[in-house]
């Protein structure tokens, strides 16, 4: 007969929901992930365009890449395989497919990597000492694993921390009201647990980042004239 998992003990549950919160002070908010320029081409315009486009970046491109990385980084953390670390560290900058998207995850890395300074130990002087910076789903799993948090916890809590920063942006670039917001916001978490299932699943083999669509407009945002985010 299966154990029920155990749920997370207080201090842990509030550490990981901290590390999901839009106001961890690592810059989320500022970036839009091709969003605001997929408002400029005139591909999301209303609610129904802005959710579409969430949930397949949701699909093609974060259960297909960060979160699967996430997981493997989140085991290789609890061994502290340095190795293995800096491997998935190259392996998510050497596949962010434009300027814009590498600099938002070693920024987000580096602050991340900035706010767990004051509890250093050896695991935190690996991450800080990956070049040319701690790719931010990396240092992210070290945070959660930290914070005592299981793998499935970590890549959930990944998963709606992006979701809630991607609906803030919808709501100041399509522009959308708070209710449509969260609306977008509830289908998004009831579509993420199934794709944290496949993505813990996930062979290395079968991780990729390939979505040109998304990659090409965030190259037309590094040159967009008027912008209101940093990707």
């Amino acid at each position: 007969m299966a154990h029920a998992p155990q749920p997370l003990e207080a201090a842990s549950l509030l550490q990981l929901i901290w590390l999901a919160s839009p106001a961890l002070p690592v810059g989320g908010f500022s970036y839009s992930e091709a969003l605001e320029a997929a408002v400029d081409a005139g591909l999301v315009h209303d609610e129904a365009s802005a959710a579409a486009r969430l949930h397949d970046h949701l699909y093609l491109a974060l259960a297909r890449a960060d979160l699967p990385l996430l997981g493997h980084a989140w085991h290789a953390w609890r061994s502290h395989d340095a190795d293995r670390i800096a491997e998935l560290n190259g392996w998510v900058l050497t596949t962010r497919e434009t300027s814009e998207l590498r600099l938002q995850s070693e920024q987000m890395g580096r602050s991340l990597a900035a706010w767990l300074k004051p509890t250093a130990d050896a695991r935190l002087a690996t991450l800080m000492a990956l070049t040319p910076a701690p790719a931010w789903p990396v240092a992210f799993a070290l945070a959660a694993w930290r914070a005592g948090a299981p793998a499935r916890e970590t890549l959930l809590a990944f998963g709606f921390g992006w979701a809630e920063n991607m609906v803030q942006a919808a709501l100041k670039a399509v522009p959308l009201g708070q209710s449509a917001g969260q609306r977008i916001l509830a289908a998004l978490a009831a579509a993420l647990p199934a794709q944290v299932e496949r993505a813990l699943d996930l062979p290395d083999a079968e991780r990729q980042s390939f979505a040109p669509g998304l990659a090409i407009l965030s190259a037309r945002h590094e040159t967009q004239y008027s912008r209101l985010f940093r990707s």
